[in-house]
């Protein structure tokens, strides 16, 4: 994933920046989620309870687009469009785990009846501002 070097702080885990994440509903509108989000090197990983309606939606149109804003400059922020490459529930509990530790500080707290599901999101163009 080639970062513009301006905003490579905004994917640290010390920053604890939200991801804005923008989605296609089946009407084409948009719908949009902020969630917590990080990286393998090359995607943008986010992870989610199967069955909410960015779940659904990014399984039948891949197609999103992300806004990373920085915490401490809310004019500060990181425009991303790209695809969904995959999605899996294996190792999902530990990356909602991951993720929590991140943000929270602190070990997930598993709901009963949730399936969770992290989807790999690989960047195709930015636009920094």
């Amino acid at each position: 994933m080639k970062l513009p070097k301006k905003y490579l702080d905004l994917f640290l885990d010390e920053t604890k920046a939200l991801l804005y994440l923008a989605t296609s509903m089946p009407d084409g509108s948009p719908q949009v989620t902020p969630v917590w989000f990080n990286t393998d090197d090359d995607h943008i990983l986010i992870n989610t309870n199967e069955g909410r309606v960015k779940d659904i939606n990014m399984k039948n149109r891949p197609k999103v687009a992300m806004v990373i804003q920085d915490p401490n400059d809310p004019y500060r922020y990181l425009q991303i469009r790209g695809e969904v490459l995959e999605f899996t529930r294996e190792a999902a509990d530990e990356h909602i785990n991951t993720l929590s530790q991140k943000y929270d500080g602190k070990p997930w707290i598993h709901t009963e009846g949730q399936k969770r599901i992290t989807f790999k999101i690989k960047p195709a163009h930015f636009d920094p501002l």
